[in-house]
């Protein structure tokens, strides 16, 4: 494969679509690349009995405020502006009152410390003593918001995200993925492609498994898990960058679908929380949208584990939790449907980016361009809204704006 390109771009998820959009919309060739057969990166819906599965990112955070919502909304995508039921728990079962009202103002309690009495450490656990009652519930619910522990979190990272998010949550029926798929429709995509080097010369040249690339500029735009790994070569080295991306690793949220033979066995769009004594436990979203299905989370540590333990391991767990929740009659009432396995994606490596204690620095090394000519992008350059496909779709904007700059003035 040879090409001359205004602007290659490695990575066909939310940054690689957003930046590619961009450049197009201002004449650039570009051309995305992507080592997947598909589009979307961490953004993945599958359709399983008809339904639109989201594998990954599901939900539009922040939404009143988030580009992809107002995209969603003037492209015509239905959206569901409804409350989620994540803090809520089905019947009160295994979970009373007066605990939900501790374990709740637990949580909120340990943010207020992490903001008033930061720990020199910037450990986000040292906040709350594993002795506390409550901390195996802030560590599960960690797992879930973050894919990883308070044990492994920057406080200054996890309060950025904190505190500038805010509580409307919505979805697209049709499935995120899909959407964000769509969207890059119509740029130029180069499919189950991997890139092994990039350099830089007179142009920029990209050897990949299909040929060499070359194009004006580079935007590079995948997770930090290949970044870390030295996934791709860069010469001349890259090293700041690649050092950041190591602070930052991917941490694991998976995903459990689990068919219902009978759905009017709890209301839609209801919740339960498997445990609250340990973090190594389930959250379980009950039709959500009123379908006949069972969306199961598990995060961190745990997650990871099953994942190491086979692919059927987090499908049992699942059922064996909601056994203990709700009845052998109403497992037995299930059927598996899929399950993601992130960590395990060679080309991903994991859910999503968060700070290792004393390193939230990392995510403005990561998304300082490099030249005028090579930038990176991801959610992981997000100051606030990493972790999500709205910070990687603004990423890939503001790398896209830095390369149109300098294209513009190459080309007067």
């Amino acid at each position: 494969m040879t090409s001359t390109l205004d602007v290659a771009i490695i990575g066909g998820g939310a940054a690689g679509i957003a930046a590619a959009r961009h450049l197009t919309e201002r004449k650039r060739s570009v051309l995305v690349i992507e080592a997947l057969p598909r589009l979307g990166g961490r953004a993945f819906t599958r359709q399983i009995n008809g339904l639109p599965l989201d594998m990954g990112c599901g939900w539009l955070h922040s939404a009143e405020r988030n580009p992809l919502a107002a995209l969603a909304d003037t492209l015509g995508h239905p959206l569901d502006r409804r409350e989620s039921a994540w803090s809520k728990q089905l019947g009160n079962i295994a979970f009373p009152p007066d605990e939900q009202r501790a374990a709740w103002t637990a949580f909120e309690a340990l943010k207020d410390r992490l903001r008033e009495t930061p720990p020199p450490s910037d450990r986000a656990s040292d906040a709350l003593p594993a002795s506390d009652r409550w901390r195996p519930f802030a560590d599960g619910l960690s797992s879930f918001m973050n894919g990883a522990e308070l044990d492994q979190l920057s406080a200054e990272d996890f309060l950025a995200y904190e505190d500038s998010a805010s509580e409307a949550n919505w979805r697209l029926p049709d499935g995120y993925g899909a959407f964000i798929a769509d969207l890059g429709a119509n740029v130029p995509v180069s499919l189950s492609t991997h890139v092994r080097s990039v350099s830089s010369d007179k142009d920029m040249a990209l050897e990949t498994d299909q040929g060499v690339i070359r194009a004006s500029a580079v935007i590079v735009a995948v997770s930090t898990a290949v970044l870390a790994r030295n996934g791709i070569r860069f010469s001349p080295a890259r090293d700041d960058h690649l050092e950041a991306a190591s602070r930052l690793p991917l941490g694991v949220a998976d995903k459990v679908f689990l068919a219902m033979n009978d759905p009017d066995a709890v209301p839609p769009e209801s919740h339960l929380l498997g445990r609250t004594d340990r973090s190594e436990t389930g959250s379980y979203y009950l039709r959500p949208l009123g379908r006949p299905v069972i969306e199961c989370f598990l995060g961190g540590a745990w997650a990871r584990d099953l994942e190491r333990q086979g692919p059927n391991a987090a499908t049992a767990f699942a059922i064996e939790e909601l056994t203990h929740l709700l009845g052998g009659d109403f497992a037995r009432g299930l059927s598996p449907l899929t399950t993601t396995r992130w960590a395990t994606e060679p080309t991903i490596g994991g859910s999503y980016s968060h700070a290792v204690p004393g390193h939230h620095a990392a995510r403005a090394v990561l998304s300082r361009p490099v030249s005028e000519r090579f930038c990176f992008a991801g959610e992981a350059c997000s100051a606030h809204d990493f972790s999500t496909a709205h910070g990687a779709w603004q990423s890939g904007i503001d790398a896209a704006r830095h390369i149109d700059t300098y294209l513009a003035g190459a080309h007067a």
